[in-house]
């Protein structure tokens, strides 16, 4: 079992994506952005996603409609669909996120933004590998 002060936990992270838990349906992530950063337009394409807010503001681009946000605030993005999330505020921006199913290794740590996209380049280069693997067989 789980339990603990989400938000508390939230907002004493600074790790640009911290996953905190990974059941066998879900997962739960904390994020920091820092003032300008944004998450990186994505889709998932097999996972629902959760974000909820918790200190700061910012910007949710969903498919290509922009909105403003703050905290509280919380937004679903359906699996499928093109997001991004920018935070447009002064001060990090601190938010909690629930994946269906897990999207992130247990366990992930990213202290920067730089650190979660080359991990993703190294997960996406060993995909192709394996892939091309399986198709020389």
């Amino acid at each position: 079992m789980f339990k603990d002060d989400i938000k508390k936990l939230a907002k004493e992270n600074d790790n640009f994506r911290k996953v905190l838990h990974t059941g066998e349906y879900s997962q739960v992530v904390l994020m920091s952005l820092l003032p300008g950063e944004e998450i990186g337009e994505e889709i998932h394409p097999q996972t629902d996603q959760i974000l909820v807010f918790v200190d700061g503001e910012g910007e949710a681009v969903i498919n290509g409609v922009s909105e403003k946000f703050e905290e509280h605030d919380s937004v679903f993005v359906p699996a499928g669909t093109k997001h991004n999330f920018i935070n447009t505020g002064d001060e990090d921006l601190k938010l909690f996120t629930v994946y269906a199913p897990a999207h992130h290794p247990d366990g992930t740590i990213h202290k920067t933004k730089e650190d979660a996209e080359k991990a993703e380049n190294e997960m996406e280069l060993a995909q192709k590998s394996a892939d091309d693997s399986l198709e020389n067989m």
